[in-house]
């Protein structure tokens, strides 16, 4: 399966063909306004899956400008990151095929691509890594040396599922959101602070979710919280591991933002999808 995350999430023309692009392979969208960006969640054979993630770069590259771009989330592509991860029952050397000729495609069409996750030996490394150092301690992986001047570049990787979810907050003002951010943050949980319309949040990204799950997360901001300040609601971005429903007691679902339908097996199943 692939997650691509893509710097657009306000202009319904171009969701249309984002998801136009996708079709086939197409499990989940997810649009968040404040961050301006999509999540489009597509699974399926490997060389399925790379034609439908060129057929999206193709669309934010006609579509993006990221120098008229203005969201909450961090960003440095119009595609911005393309992670590959198996599903259950399937291996991570798929992925990290697909991975390898996404690079080549999105370099075919003048986009910069770095490569994260499993790479030659000592020539690994994470996303926060690439973020920091690309362009500067670090040179693209194929395409050209510099940023393309609409689309940016573009962070492709394989890695094993994780799920991205947010804590949205009344009452905690940005720099104390910053903080609970900051408490949360561990080896297999990265997460920010970020203020949205009305709230702020703490969005994560939870590498090892059924080590530690959304209610761990959701626990520990709750008891780090001030007195006057409490969590308004959480949210899934995209799909869910099956594995991770089976870690989280079922009463805690739907406060969550968890269930059975949002499961990435689920999704495949139901669209007749496997692989990826």
């Amino acid at each position: 399966m692939c997650a691509a995350n893509v710097s657009e999430g306000r202009d319904g023309g171009v969701l249309d063909a984002l998801r136009a692009a996708g079709a086939g392979s197409l499990l989940d969208v997810h649009v968040d306004i404040d961050h301006h960006r999509s999540v489009l969640t597509l699974a399926g054979a490997p060389d399925d899956l790379v034609a439908r993630v060129l057929a999206v770069a193709a669309v934010a590259l006609g579509s993006i400008d990221l120098q008229r771009h203005a969201g909450v989330h961090p960003r440095f592509g119009a595609l911005d990151v393309v992670p590959f991860a198996p599903l259950a029952g399937t291996a991570l050397e798929g992925s990290i095929g697909a991975r390898e000729a996404v690079i080549v495609g999105l370099a075919a069409m003048g986009i910069p691509a770095f490569r994260f996750g499993p790479g030659p030996p000592g020539a690994e490394r994470t996303l926060p890594e690439l973020r920091r150092g690309a362009f500067a301690s670090i040179a693209p992986d194929a395409g050209p040396a510099a940023p393309h001047p609409t689309a940016g570049a573009a962070a492709v990787g394989a890695r094993e599922p994780l799920v991205a979810w947010n804590l949205w907050l009344g009452g905690a003002s940005p720099v104390a959101t910053r903080h609970l951010a900051a408490a949360v943050r561990q080896p297999s949980v990265r997460a920010l602070g970020l203020e949205v319309t009305g709230a702020t949040q703490v969005s994560c990204n939870l590498l090892d979710p059924t080590v530690v799950t959304p209610l761990d997360v959701y626990r520990q901001v709750e008891r780090a919280l001030r007195p006057d300040a409490h969590v308004v609601r959480c949210e899934l971005v995209g799909l869910v591991p099956r594995a991770v429903l089976d870690a989280v007691p079922e009463e805690w679902w739907a406060r969550l933002d968890l269930g059975e339908e949002r499961s990435l097996e689920a999704r495949a199943a139901a669209a007749g999808l496997v692989g990826g």
